[in-house]
């Protein structure tokens, strides 16, 4: 999520911020083509039949956003662990609602590794994955945050390290010890 502009957008996030409506609609257009990325990404491992388009899941997080009362976003990486934690919930509430009516309608394919040693990959339910990093974020709300932030938010680790005010090498033994809970937590959950 790096761009040579972060600069204009993190002044039009300070003004949007100051509750300047000009400064939004400047910064959407500016932002659209890397939320819509991330949307695809985030929608990537779902099956052919998901009725969720990244169009439909970038528009219904800017409305989340745009309501919020008093949104204090500080730069550009800031704004998109907001818009990865809407993304989140959009995801996970649409995936409870086809699980309620079919099953196996929760499922994604996860992949939580990055070209690390025997990266894993499979299909997995949102909801699980969603339920088990709200109990990882009771446990350690750090190792959460990592989680959305790189796997929901596609942030990288220095973006991550920036929105959370860590190092960079604090950011990579977080992500890989929550990495290895969540595989745990998911396994002992599926049975």
């Amino acid at each position: 999520m790096h761009s040579s502009g972060s600069q204009p957008i993190t002044q039009l996030l300070d003004r949007w911020n100051k509750g300047d409506a000009a400064a939004r609609e400047e910064l959407i257009p500016l932002l659209y083509h890397d939320l819509r990325k991330l949307a695809r990404r985030m929608l990537g491992g779902r099956r052919a039949d998901h009725t969720l388009q990244s169009t439909a899941l970038v528009h219904e997080a800017y409305l989340r956003m745009a309501d919020r009362d008093r949104a204090r976003w500080q730069n550009r990486e800031h704004f998109f662990a907001a818009a990865a934690r809407a993304m989140r919930h959009i995801l996970v509430d649409h995936a409870r609602k086809r699980k309620a009516g079919k099953r196996g309608g929760g499922r994604v394919t996860l992949l939580l590794d990055e070209a690390a040693a025997a990266p894993q990959q499979r299909q997995l339910d949102l909801v699980a994955l969603d339920d088990a990093l709200t109990a990882l974020g009771a446990l350690d709300s750090a190792q959460a945050q990592v989680v959305e932030l790189r796997f929901f938010g596609g942030l990288t680790i220095d973006d991550v390290a920036k929105v959370m005010g860590i190092s960079p090498a604090t950011v990579k033994r977080e992500w890989a010890t929550a990495r290895t809970w969540l595989y745990a937590e998911l396994q002992r959950r599926a049975g």
